[in-house]
C-alpha cells in the first residue's frame, strides 16, 4: 500500500492527469459502496504505469477501448495500466469498502436515531479508498463527482451541491436520488471530498474582494444542532475571510465555502477545498472552557488558510508537508491577534504550539524542518511537532528576520505566480528573498536542514552598584543536534512595580555563535528580570539567571501581561522535563501561581503538566503524598476563584482527574450525586461523564453505574465516555476485557478505541497494568502490520507500558528495537519516542529524590 517518491517522480514524467469522473453508489448497504472511475489522462506513447485503487472488488478495467482482465492487473491496492497511448482513456468498475477508522470514506451510524453518515478523509493517501485515483499531489486535476445516494440525505461536495437529477423511488419506501455535482477547478486529490447522510445547516454569505458573493454553511448531525453555535462560526469565517484576502492580495479561489463538523474524526480538521471537516467535539454540549473556544477558533481560521497555501497552491511532494501546515499555523494565529477577538493567541501559540515543538524535537526521531519524505509510510509518521510547531515557530522567526511587510509582498507574489499549480519550498523562498533582500540561503540551511533547539542563557555581569557592566547571551546546543543557529530576538527587562512585574526596557537584536555581545545593555541597571526572547520572536529554549529565577519564583502571578509569563512558565517546564531542577519544584510552582493565571490555554496547559509531573517526574518515594497534596490544592483553588469563572472549572476537571483518596473521591462522588456543590460550577452531561471516570478509576463506581450513565446519555459521546469509564476499571477481569477488545479482537472504531485506550490507562496503582508489558511487545508488531495507520498508532502509542517507570522498561524496549528493521518503519520511530519517555522521566525522578 505504499508510494514511494521514485515511483511518484517516475510516474509524474511518464503521466498528465486532465479529469476524473466519479460515479459513487452509496445504496449498496453497510460494508461497500459501488465505485466507478472514469479518468482522462496524456501518456508517454508505449508507457506503463499504475492507478492506485483500495478496493473490495474490482469487476472491471477498461483502458482505451480494451478491457483488461482485473485478475491480473488489479491487487487489490493497484491497477496496472500497460501500453499507454498519448491521450487515454481508463474505466474502473468497483466496489470499495467502508471504514470506521477515520480515513477513506467513513461510515458512522448515530445511536440517537440510527441514521447514516459518511464523511472523507484523505490525507496523505486515502482517495484511493473512495475511487480509482493517481494519488500524488503533483497530478492535479479536475473532479466530477456524480452520487447515488437515500433521498432524504444531504450531500457536500467540493463543488455546490447541485438539485438531485433523478429520484427513483425505493422497493422498501426509501427513495434514492442522484446528484450530479459540477468540475472542480485544478486540485490534488487528496483535498477532494465528500461528506453525505442526514446533516442539517445553517446558511449565510461573505462578500469577497472581487465582489462575488460566497456561500458559506455549517453543518452537524441533526442530534447536535442544538448545540451548534453557527454565527460564532460564521463571523470568524468572515473575519478570516476579510484578513487573508488582504494578506494574501487574492480572492477567495472557490465557490463556496463550507464547515462540517463530522464524528469520529482523527485530527482537528481537513482542508478540502470548499467542504472543510472538523472534529464534532467542536459542537460545545455544555460549558467548556475558554481554551476549547480559542482552539476552535485557531481551527476555523487554519483550514480558511489552507484555502489558499495548500489548496491553491499546493506541495509538489510530501517533504514540503511542514510548509504547508507550518504557514497555516502561523497565519492563523496572525489572523486571530490581528482581526478576531482572541488577541492573545501569541501567548496561546507559546503555551501550546511551542511546547509540542520543543518536546518533540528532543526526541532522538526528532528531523530536520524540511525532511526528506521516501514514502507514504514516512509522510504519516510526520505529522508531528515539527512539521505543524516548530515549522510555525521557524515561520514567525523569518518573519521577524525578513520584516512583516517584506514577507506578505513575497507571499502575494508567490501566489500570483503559482495559483493552481504545485510547488516546492524554493519557489517561496526566491520569492521572499526578493521582497526582503535578504540571502536566505544560509538561513534555510541552518533553520530548515538541521533538527534540534538551542538552548540561551544570559550571562551578566554588575557592579557594587548594581549596573550591568557586560551583557552576553550564550547559545548551546546538546551534542546529538550541536548546530548553532541566527536568532532574531528581543531582550526584555522586568521590575517589579506596586506589586506588578512591567517590562522597563526592551533591546531587540540579532544573535549568532556561541556568543553574542550586547553592549547597548551595558550601563543599565540590573533589573529585577531579564527575560532572554521577551515577545517570543525566536525559537528556543531559554533559562534565567539566578536573580531573576528567584524573581520568577516570587512573582511569576504578577506579570502585568500573559506572554512573558507564559514564557517563565515554559522556561520552568523545560528545566524540570531536563532533570535540572526537581519536580516538586514545578508542582509547587505552579500551584502557587496558577489561580492568578488569567489565559485560560495557559492553565490547561500547565495543568496537563502538572499531571504529567506528578505521574513520572515526581520520584516514587514522593509520587503518593505529593500527588494527594496536589489534588486537595486544586479543589481548595477551585473554591477560591470567582463562582463560574473558566479557572473553576478547569480545576474542578483537574481535581477530579487526580483524585486517589477517600476523601478527595468522596467530595466527587458528591458532586455528582448532587450532595454537594460549588457555587457557579454547573455539573452538565460531560462533566458528569468526568467525574464517573474518577469514580471508576478510584473504585468507587462500576459496570451498573456506568450502564446506568449511558441510559441517559445515549449519544455519540456518552458511547465514547462509557467505553473509557469500561475500560478504565480497577479489576484484572475489566482490564483483560478491555485489552481483549482493543487488542485481539480489533472491531472499535476509531473513536471507541481510542476511548477504551484511555480508559484502560487510567489506574491509580500502575501496578495493575504491569502484566501486559510483555503482552505489549509481543501484540504490536502485529497490530501494525493487519490495522490501518491511524489505529496502529493509537495501540501503538497509547498501550506502551510507560507506567512502568523503570529501567526494566527501557531494557525491554531496546530489547524490541535490537530486533526490528534499523530504518525505515513507523514502528521503530514510534518505539525510540516510547522509550525516550520513560528514559527522560527516570532522569526527571532522579533530580527530584533529594
Amino acid at each position: 500500500m505504499n508510494l514511494t517518491r521514485a515511483e511518484a517522480r517516475e510516474r509524474a514524467k511518464l503521466i498528465s492527469v486532465e479529469s476524473y469522473d466519479v460515479s459513487l453508489d452509496l445504496t449498496q448497504g453497510d460494508k461497500v459502496f459501488g465505485s466507478t472511475t472514469a479518468v482522462k489522462f496524456s501518456a508517454r506513447p508505449g508507457s506503463s504505469t499504475f492507478i492506485d485503487a483500495i478496493t473490495h472488488k474490482v469487476h472491471s478495467v477498461m483502458l482505451n477501448g480494451l478491457e483488461l482482465d482485473p485478475a491480473e492487473v488489479s491487487d487489490g491496492v493497484r491497477i496496472q495500466l500497460p501500453y499507454l497511448a498519448a491521450e487515454n482513456d481508463l474505466l474502473v468498475v468497483a466496489e470499495a469498502p467502508y471504514m470506521n477508522t477515520g480515513e477513506g470514506l467513513h461510515r458512522f451510524v448515530d445511536p440517537v436515531d440510527n441514521e447514516v453518515y459518511l464523511y472523507t478523509q484523505f490525507e496523505v493517501p486515502d482517495s484511493r479508498r473512495m475511487f480509482a485515483v493517481f494519488e500524488q499531489p503533483d497530478l492535479k486535476a479536475s473532479f466530477t463527482f456524480t452520487v447515488t445516494a437515500p433521498s432524504h440525505w444531504n450531500l457536500v461536495s467540493n463543488s455546490p451541491t447541485p438539485v438531485p437529477i433523478e429520484t427513483i423511488p425505493g422497493e422498501d419506501g426509501g427513495a434514492r436520488s442522484v446528484w450530479e455535482f459540477a468540475a472542480t477547478p485544478r486540485l490534488s486529490s487528496y483535498v477532494t471530498a465528500l461528506i453525505a447522510g442526514p446533516y442539517q445547516s445553517v446558511r449565510s454569505e461573505v462578500k469577497c474582494a472581487d465582489g462575488r458573493v460566497v456561500p458559506l454553511g455549517v453543518f452537524a448531525r441533526k442530534s447536535l444542532m442544538q448545540y451548534l453555535d453557527a454565527d460564532n462560526i460564521f463571523e470568524l469565517t468572515r473575519q478570516g475571510f476579510e484578513f487573508f484576502e488582504a494578506q494574501f492580495g487574492c480572492p477567495y479561489p472557490f465557490a463556496k465555502y463550507d464547515q462540517l463538523f463530522v464524528p469520529e474524526f482523527n485530527a482537528g480538521a481537513m482542508e478540502n477545498a470548499g467542504a472543510v471537516t472538523i472534529l464534532e467535539g467542536y459542537v460545545f454540549r455544555g460549558k467548556v472552557t475558554g481554551a476549547q473556544v480559542e482552539r476552535r477558533a485557531i481551527t476555523v481560521l487554519h483550514e480558511l488558510a489552507h484555502m489558499w497555501f495548500g489548496d491553491l497552491v499546493t506541495m509538489r511532494w510530501w517533504n514540503d508537508l511542514w510548509l504547508n501546515e507550518s504557514f497555516a499555523e502561523y497565519m492563523s494565529h496572525l489572523a486571530a491577534v490581528e482581526n478576531t477577538e482572541f488577541d492573545h493567541a501569541w501567548t496561546t501559540f507559546a503555551s501550546v504550539e511551542k511546547s509540542w515543538a520543543y518536546r518533540q524535537d528532543q526526541l532522538p526521531t526528532t528531523h530536520p524542518i524540511f525532511a526528506e519524505i521516501n514514502d507514504l509510510q514516512d509522510v504519516e509518521v510526520n505529522f508531528d511537532g515539527i512539521t505543524y510547531a516548530k515549522g510555525a515557530s521557524v515561520l514567525r522567526q523569518l518573519v521577524a528576520w525578513v520584516g512583516p511587510e517584506q514577507f506578505m509582498s513575497g507571499v502575494r507574489e508567490y501566489f500570483s505566480k503559482h495559483a493552481w499549480q504545485n510547488t516546492e519550498l524554493s519557489d517561496l523562498m526566491v520569492e521572499l528573498e526578493k521582497a526582503s533582500g535578504r540571502d536566505l540561503d544560509e538561513w534555510g540551511r541552518l533553520w530548515l536542514e538541521t533538527a534540534g533547539v538551542n538552548t540561551l542563557t544570559p550571562d551578566v555581569a554588575v557592579d557594587s552598584s548594581g549596573a550591568i557592566t557586560s551583557f552576553s547571551i550564550v547559545q548551546s546546543a546538546v551534542a546529538e543536534q550541536p548546530t548553532l543557529r541566527p536568532h532574531r530576538l528581543a531582550v526584555g527587562f522586568y521590575d517589579v512595580t506596586d506589586g506588578q512585574l512591567v517590562r522597563v526596557h526592551r533591546e531587540e537584536l540579532d544573535v549568532d555563535g556561541e556568543r553574542t555581545e550586547v553592549p547597548a545593555l551595558a550601563g543599565l541597571r540590573q533589573p529585577d528580570l531579564i527575560l532572554l526572547n521577551d515577545d517570543d520572536l525566536a525559537y528556543a529554549k531559554v533559562r534565567l539567571d539566578p536573580k531573576s529565577l528567584a524573581t520568577a519564583t516570587a512573582h511569576l502571578k504578577d506579570f502585568r501581561e500573559s506572554l512573558p509569563r507564559t514564557l517563565v512558565w515554559g522556561s520552568a517546564w523545560d528545566a524540570a522535563r531536563d532533570g535540572e531542577t526537581p519536580a516538586r519544584g514545578y508542582v509547587d510552582l505552579i500551584l502557587a501561581n496558577i489561580a492568578s493565571e488569567s489565559d485560560s490555554s495557559v492553565i490547561l496547559v500547565q495543568l496537563r503538566q502538572l499531571a504529567t509531573t506528578l505521574s513520572y517526574y515526581v520520584a516514587e518515594e514522593h509520587r503518593e503524598k505529593t500527588s494527594v497534596a496536589a489534588a486537595d490544592t486544586l479543589w481548595d483553588l477551585a473554591g477560591s476563584v470567582p463562582a463560574g469563572s473558566d479557572a473553576q472549572l478547569q480545576f474542578v476537571k483537574s481535581f477530579a482527574l487526580l483524585a486517589r483518596s477517600d476523601g478527595q473521591l468522596d467530595t466527587v462522588a458528591a458532586l455528582l450525586d448532587g450532595s454537594a456543590s460549588l457555587a457557579g460550577l454547573t455539573v452538565d452531561q460531560d462533566l458528569r461523564w468526568e467525574l464517573l471516570a474518577s469514580l471508576v478509576a478510584g473504585g468507587r463506581a462500576g459496570q451498573d453505574r456506568i450502564d446506568a450513565e449511558l441510559e441517559r446519555d445515549n449519544t455519540a459521546n456518552g458511547q465514547n465516555a462509557a467505553a473509557l469509564a469500561k475500560a478504565a476499571i480497577p479489576t484484572a477481569e475489566a482490564k483483560a476485557a478491555a485489552w481483549d477488545s482493543i487488542v485481539v479482537k480489533g472491531e472499535l472504531s476509531n473513536a471507541l478505541q481510542a476511548s477504551a485506550v484511555a480508559g484502560f490507562t487510567r489506574v491509580l496503582d500502575p501496578a495493575l497494568l504491569a502484566p501486559y508489558t510483555e503482552k505489549y511487545f509481543d501484540a504490536v508488531p502485529g497490530i501494525v502490520a493487519n490495522r490501518t495507520h491511524a489505529l496502529a498508532q493509537q495501540i501503538v502509542v497509547g498501550l506502551y507500558p510507560a507506567q512502568q517507570t523503570t529501567q526494566a522498561t527501557v531494557d525491554r524496549t531496546d530489547e524490541f528495537l535490537a530486533a526490528l528493521p534499523e530504518e525505515g518503519t513507523a514502528l521503530r520511530r514510534m518505539m525510540l519516542e516510547n522509550r525516550d519517555g520513560v528514559a527522560r522521566a527516570l532522569r526527571a525522578r532522579e533530580a527530584d529524590v533529594g
